[in-house]
């Protein structure tokens, strides 16, 4: 079965991480109330990979700030859409 994932990185400020998990967890409800499958986000933590483009290289973070990593899963393409033209 064929699912589609819309994702995204972004820099957050250490500091803000909290308040940017609680902000997440509301966005989290509405996506799955309006056909999201699954929801992640996932805060950077061992940054300094060797290996590849790491995300704060990537994106360019500034120093106090770690990356986000975030993904949401839906049915399909069309329900996705749906729901990014409704924000």
């Amino acid at each position: 079965m064929a699912h589609y994932v819309d994702g995204y990185v972004i820099p957050v400020p250490k500091k803000g991480v909290k308040a940017y998990r609680r902000g997440a967890q509301k966005a989290g409800k509405i996506w799955s109330d309006h056909g999201a499958l699954e929801f992640r986000e996932c805060v950077g933590d061992d940054l300094n990979v060797k290996i590849g483009l790491p995300f704060p290289r990537g994106i360019k973070i500034k120093p106090g700030e770690t990356v986000i990593f975030s993904w949401i899963v839906y049915k399909s393409r069309g329900i996705a859409t749906a729901l990014t033209k409704r924000s």
